[in-house]
């Protein structure tokens, strides 16, 4: 195994044991040996008849208690079986059996030909499949351990294959049998999985197949997951995991061309400076934002019938809408692109967003790509010759050879690497890279959340990022002065203002003003912010970000007016009328807008629904991992805001998620005087709001050290300076001691936590 690779299985290891991610090999053997006395040969040799057909596949009665429901969908405490790999997908017919939970028939055969069966026909099947499973399993037991050579395990393959002819080929059973014996077979029950990883081991799999050829052999490459879990002195299922957790989800790669017509004019130099792979047909298939809703058969003869007068014959037309397609809607993050002129690899990236349609580009069918390398090189194995799209993986040595390349560890390339470097810009963090792609899909995003949690904050530093990745290919913290100027200036890049009740569609789009003239007032039409950011974005091909504060407290049907119809992206383009004017107007493809929300004042579904639904959201709630390990007197900052907050929604109830105390209000904090003066004025004046005044419902949530409600006061002489000891014991609450523990032992505070909170909600029409 490559050292660096071993190096990384290692480091992820050792987090995951200290985080809890990767079971303790005493957890699994326990719950291995529960489904062995359950369901162990043994286990099956000890019933026969109906007995044995329902302790296998029954499930009218009670399907928690048989194997197949075992094998496919338990997993909790007792069994967690997600842990040693899944078979979910298909139908249940995939056992080969099947009990109809209504009416308790037993049934064969195919999902679309299903076959129905006497008892006797479903005990025979169920007997024919305990015997194979009983010999597959004593030929495990007499696999010779610590022999994890290629030769070994094609031994073992033809061994299986001849004890079991049937289930040899299913993953059900090798998972059965992974189970019997998990220190000989790994927990990929699916072919594709076991070669997707060994390609991502940078190791040729044993047999050269691809990651698309479902019917190979499913036990060959047990032994080079073996000998990795030996490299790394660890069970081979957690071998496994550790392989999930680097590799990411499986993915698929495709070949998609970069030239055009017989002259093969190449597009490739605008597709890697502009982080996109794109497809032409641009005078034939317009826009398929709206196809792609169609049902698949459906999406193909709308493009089909989209190509009839480009090929002669409507085969080729179908077969291209079929490419067209597979471009469109079936590749999908993280999905590999391969850039290709020919055969040649110019370039291999990563698909980060969805379809998009942009009508200034000569290939204008195209989706987001971050490139992880340019340069060009060859693919071992001639596939899809002819084709604009073509999803590579029959033959191994391509991927693996794709894979090299990204590494760094390939031969060398038919040609140096471009000129142009290809990006080194740092991955965007988990936030913005959901905020771009929220973007991406649907040109509008709205941050939402309580009070302090860094909306505006985080949604301009946003807006900056994504500009300057996009204007310079740099990160905005790297820019010169001048270029931060052109992001941040009055008329730059990325703009702000701020919704009020006094705004309206004159002040965003345009209205009449009234002008002095030659003593005598006359009206002019003027501009809004917003028509003037889309007036420069149309004369320019960088990216413009509107940052709009508070864009709940303004009217947003009379500000937005006409503007809900062409705002959605793939409206942008299209010409209005503007009232005022009378003028055409038109939004750029290359305009966002960035929306915050408190949702102290009002919740999102107060917002005027056709609006809602053409804007994303992103949830930001408090982040007590901003505070890790500040302190000030005898308070520990984050444990004191998480005990706060969840004070706050026992004792508010209704709503009261919303009206908790962001991490903001605690940053500027570094001293006892400084959490004095902040709690006093902006903490305690917004409980008092939250709670209308009603001071034995702040009593109840600051406890009454520091509220007297007896008599109706809250005890302000605690916030003088020689009584500082006194305020922080008062607000010391209880339970602060085990979050102050919790976050010690973890040593990462409540951060991931919050993350974890982030929730999108998507506000785009139902499906």
């Amino acid at each position: 195994m490559n050292a660096s690779i071993q190096a990384e299985l290692r480091t992820l290891h050792a987090k995951g044991v200290a985080n809890g991610d990767i079971p303790a090999p005493v957890q699994l053997d326990k719950q291995t040996s529960l489904f062995r006395a359950r369901f162990g040969p043994l286990a099956l040799q000890a019933v026969d008849g109906e007995e044995l057909l329902k302790l296998m596949h029954g499930r009218q009665d009670n399907e928690a208690r048989c194997m197949a429901y075992w094998l496919e969908f338990k997993n909790d405490d007792e069994f967690a079986g997600n842990s040693f790999g899944g078979i979910r997908g298909g139908t249940a017919l995939k056992f080969g059996i099947y009990q109809r939970q209504q009416d308790g028939a037993w049934t064969s055969g195919t999902p679309r030909a299903p076959v129905l069966l006497t008892l006797d026909q479903a005990i025979a099947i169920a007997e024919s499949q305990r015997a194979e499973l009983v010999n597959g399993t004593s030929v495990l037991s007499q696999y010779p351990r610590g022999d994890s050579t290629d030769a070994s395990y094609q031994r073992l393959q033809e061994a299986m294959e001849t004890a079991a002819p049937n289930l040899s080929r299913d993953g059900w059973a090798h998972k059965y049998w992974f189970l019997m014996h998990p220190e000989t077979l790994d927990a990929y029950h699916s072919p594709a999985y076991q070669r997707f990883h060994l390609i991502k081991l940078l190791q040729m799999p044993p047999d050269g197949v691809g990651i698309l050829k479902g019917s190979a052999p499913r036990f060959l490459c047990a032994g080079r997951f073996a000998q990795g879990a030996n490299d790394i002195g660890v069970p081979i299922v957690t071998f496994n995991k550790l392989l999930n957790l680097r590799d990411t989800a499986f993915h698929r790669y495709w070949k998609v061309g970069t030239t055009e017509g017989s002259a093969g004019d190449s597009h490739w130099q605008d597709m890697r400076d502009g982080g996109f792979i794109s497809i032409g047909w641009k005078n034939s298939v317009p826009d398929l934002t709206q196809t792609l809703n169609l049902d698949p058969g459906e999406a193909k003869g709308q493009i089909a019938e989209f190509l009839k007068n480009d090929y002669d014959n409507g085969a080729m037309a179908t077969r291209k809408a079929g490419e067209i397609l597979n471009f469109a809607r079936e590749m999908a993050e993280p999905d590999m692109v391969v850039a290709c002129e020919g055969q040649t690899v110019l370039g291999v990236g990563r698909i980060v967003g969805p379809y998009e349609y942009d009508g200034s580009l000569r290939f204008p069918h195209k989706r987001p790509v971050k490139w992880m390398t340019v340069g060009q090189f060859k693919l071992g194995e001639l596939e899809g010759p002819r084709t604009t799209v073509y999803e590579l993986g029959k033959h191994a040595i391509n991927l693996l050879e794709i894979e090299k390349q990204v590494a760094g560890v390939a031969g060398p390339s038919v040609k140096p690497a471009s000129p142009v470097k290809a990006s080194t810009l740092k991955p965007l963090d988990v936030f913005a890279a959901r905020v771009e792609a929220i973007l991406r899909r649907k040109g509008q995003v709205i941050l939402y959340g309580p009070p302090g949690t860094g909306k505006t904050y985080r949604g301009l530093g946003v807006a900056q990022e994504l500009a300057a990745r996009h204007a310079f290919n740099r990160s905005f913290g790297d820019l010169a002065v001048s270029e931060k100027q052109e992001i941040e200036a009055e008329d730059g890049l990325v703009r702000i203002c701020t919704f009020h009740p006094g705004w309206g569609y004159e002040n965003f789009m345009e209205g009449l003003h009234p002008k002095t003239v030659s003593g005598g007032m006359v009206f002019e039409p003027r501009d809004g912010v917003f028509k003037k950011l889309c007036r420069d974005a149309s004369a320019s091909k960088k990216h413009f970000y509107l940052v709009i504060d508070e864009i709940n407290r303004g009217d947003l049907p009379r500000i937005f007016g006409e503007l809900i119809t062409v705002i959605e992206r793939d409206k942008r383009g299209r010409d209005i009328l503007l009232p005022v004017t009378g003028s055409k107007f038109r939004i750029p493809e290359n305009v966002f807008i960035l929306g915050t929300m408190n949702t102290s004042d009002r919740s999102i579904s107060l917002l005027d629904t056709a609006l809602r639904r053409r804007f994303g959201f992103v949830e930001l709630m408090p982040d007590s991992g901003s505070l890790l390990r500040r302190s000030v007197g005898a308070i520990a900052l984050g444990p004191w805001l998480d005990a706060l907050n969840a004070r706050i929604r026992k004792h508010l109830k209704r709503d009261a998620r919303n009206l908790q105390i962001g991490h903001a209000y605690l940053m500027p904090v570094n001293s006892a005087a400084d959490f004095s003066r902040v709690f006093r004025d902006e903490i305690l004046p917004l409980l008092e709001e939250y709670c209308y005044d009603d001071l034995e419902t702040l009593g109840q949530i600051l406890g009454g050290a520091l509220i007297d409600v007896e008599n109706s006061r809250i005890r302000e002489e605690l916030f003088d300076q020689h009584n500082e000891d006194d305020l922080f014991a008062a607000l010391h609450f209880p339970e602060m001691h085990r979050l102050t523990l919790t976050e010690e032992a973890t040593g990462t505070g409540q951060e991931d936590a919050a993350q974890d909170e982030d929730a999108e909600i998507d506000g785009g029409s139902p499906a």
